[in-house]
């Protein structure tokens, strides 16, 4: 899908692989996790590269949407249970959430949609990762968990994400039993958009990101951060926020220009 022009931001030394693999494509860029080996968790330093890429593309004007993918078998595995042991203070372990907080903050806050594209397994804070995802497509042999329950630890912050996604019900079942969802029922309780076979996974997520790659990306920008700002308000407050940046939004030059042409034709 990607493989136009290509550039690495990596928190790594120079002899290791990047963490994050960072390929343009046109207005769509790819970022890959790039620790198979590790089943590509959320290492401190894994987090500190995805974060540094993407708020490197925020300010891209050139690039409409971002894909975010992973090498190997697995999505991603949750954080790196070796940074989390016992020799790890309460505030050393605040200060590592923390920064995975910050994290998908960033995603939320890019004015580019995000996709995720899942394949094999996506765990506890790897599950989160794709819920924090604006929209998400897996393929049909991908599963899912908030599985910390198993070790005695509940996935507050995956939660967190994950109840924003799934009807409270599905998602507190999830968090407390710590089992695995397979593709299907991850699209049936809305924590992805499509499931496509694996064969077919790179195919869909090109054409879904090309369909919104073409609209405002203006437009764009300003309706993602009004979807989840309107989330968090009153039905009052919301109107009236929707209201506002709707008004806005149909004074740019491309709403005035598409409404233009779409009068223009229906006269």
């Amino acid at each position: 899908m990607m493989g136009n022009t290509s550039a690495d931001v990596s928190v790594a030394s120079a002899a290791e692989a990047p963490f994050v693999r960072v390929d343009h494509d046109g207005p769509v860029v790819r970022l890959t996790l790039n620790r198979a080996a590790k089943y590509n968790v959320l290492s401190a330093a894994m987090m500190a590269a995805l974060k540094q890429s993407l708020e490197t593309l925020a300010s891209d004007r050139s690039v409409r949407v971002i894909v975010l993918a992973a090498e190997g078998r697995a999505f991603c595995a949750g954080h790196d249970l070796n940074e989390m042991g016992s020799e790890i203070s309460t505030n050393e372990m605040r200060a590592l959430f923390g920064v995975c907080s910050q994290l998908m903050l960033t995603i939320r806050r890019l004015p580019q949609p995000v996709i995720a594209r899942v394949q094999g397994v996506a765990t506890a804070a790897g599950c989160q990762l794709v819920a924090m995802c604006d929209l998400a497509v897996a393929s049909d042999d991908a599963r899912f968990a908030v599985s910390g329950i198993n070790l005695g630890l509940f996935c507050s912050t995956p939660a967190v994400a994950l109840s924003r996604n799934v009807l409270q019900k599905p998602a507190l079942e999830m968090l407390l039993t710590g089992e695995f969802i397979d593709a299907p029922t991850a699209r049936e309780r809305g924590l992805v958009n499509r499931v496509v076979p694996q064969a077919r996974l790179d195919a869909e997520i090109a054409a879904l990101a090309a369909q919104i790659a073409a609209k405002s990306p203006e437009a764009i920008a300003l309706g993602k951060r009004l979807f989840y700002e309107q989330l968090e308000l009153s039905i009052e407050a919301a109107y009236e926020r929707a209201s506002d940046v709707m008004a806005c939004n149909a004074g740019t030059d491309d709403a005035r220009r598409g409404i233009a042409r779409f009068t223009k034709r229906t006269v």
